[in-house]
């Protein structure tokens, strides 16, 4: 199979969908590798490493998807790079397409078939391609949000690990997944007061387990929240339902309860985002206010670590990737379940369930 990967174009993109390794093993198995000049450029990959591994050097995205059948990326594709999609083609990505329904309408018009990375799904329901870049994301929000609580940065000006005599901050994250515990454990590390909301029983224990009592597991109820928001310095927003949108856990009404300047980070910006004032910013324009709260939704918050988030990504796409390119898109599909809960768009029909509700279409089956 011919593969493609081309430069990711989206804002402070610099993220690569293979690594010089991943080249090797697909040249190994007898396939074609094409990668974009300076695609790897951003993540510290000199074409010259993909050379060295068997791919072929392309000058412009044109040639690559004009040549590839399966395209790899790590980012929805931008709308110049959609209408290069065609029929008989698949597309290998994260695409969020419940709060993108102009993207979604673009790729059902380009006859592609679009598998997503956010809906690959194991038999115990577990999201192994979203994984990887949620332990990301959720370090990073942590990271970001003690930042931004700076002075100079428009925050509140307090440290999130406090000092002997003064207290620390209280951190709020809103859901336990992957995302919410990697941002918890981070917090506590800064050895802030930390709170975690769930409304899963089980994972709340699994979570005070994990923590060893270094943070109180809440059951996150509407009213639970509300209570503590007027205490919370930095609220982390990591809400994620299966290729849904995200439902909206605090509106823009509550905000008149929380400390002027508090800072809200809603990684769940790319599925519409957790919070009712969330829109999407990017890297180089982080935050903006509303009501006196600093709001970071960042849509690609990985994309700022891009060697860590690059290999972490390759390492979990490329199993599916060799067995995309060894048995064919159809074969593959049929063999791998996880692989087919992945499909997103085909034949110009929306086939995930989640994402046809969010988008208001009917959902047709694989």
């Amino acid at each position: 199979m011919r593969i493609g990967v081309p430069t990711e174009i989206k804002a402070d993109e610099y993220r690569v969908a293979i690594t010089p390794a991943g080249v090797r093993e697909l040249s190994v198995g007898g396939h074609e590798v094409l990668v974009q000049a300076g695609a790897g450029v951003g993540s510290a990959m000199a074409d010259e490493q993909f050379l060295a591994q068997g791919a072929r050097i392309v000058e412009d995205a044109d040639a690559v998807f004009a040549e590839a059948e399966l395209v790899l990326k790590v980012k929805e594709p931008q709308p110049e790079e959609a209408t290069r999609l065609r029929e008989g083609q698949t597309l290998f990505t994260y695409l969020h397409l419940a709060a993108e329904p102009e993207l979604a309408r673009a790729l059902q018009e380009s006859g592609a078939t679009c598998i997503a990375y956010e809906t690959v799904e194991d038999a115990d329901r577990r999201l192994p391609l979203l994984a990887p870049m949620s332990e990301v994301a959720g370090k990073i929000a942590t990271q970001a949000g003690a930042f931004m609580l700076e002075k100079p940065l428009g925050g509140r000006g307090i440290l999130l690990g406090g000092v002997p005599g003064v207290a620390a901050a209280t951190v709020l994250v809103i859901g336990g997944g992957v995302v919410g515990m990697n941002a918890a454990i981070i917090a506590i590390g800064m050895q802030a007061d930390v709170f975690v909301f769930d409304r899963s029983i089980d994972r709340l224990r699994e979570l005070e387990v994990a923590f060893a009592g270094r943070a109180s597991t809440v059951y996150s109820s509407t009213l639970a929240i509300e209570e503590m928001l007027p205490a919370a310095d930095l609220v982390i927003g990591a809400v994620l339902i299966h290729g849904a949108r995200a439902p909206r856990v605090v509106t823009r009404e509550q905000l008149k309860v929380m400390k002027r300047n508090a800072v809200l980070v809603d990684v769940s910006i790319d599925q519409g985002g957790c919070f009712e004032t969330s829109r999407p910013t990017t890297h180089s324009h982080p935050t903006y206010e509303v009501d006196g709260i600093t709001h970071y939704c960042v849509t690609n918050m990985p994309g700022a670590v891009p060697i860590t988030s690059t290999y972490a990504l390759t390492n979990a796409t490329l199993p599916y990737v060799i067995e995309l390119a060894d048995f064919g898109v159809d074969e593959a599909l049929q063999r791998n379940e996880a692989l087919r809960r992945g499909l997103n768009v085909r034949d110009g029909r929306i086939t995930h369930p989640a994402v046809a509700e969010a988008l208001g279409v009917p959902a047709v089956p694989v």
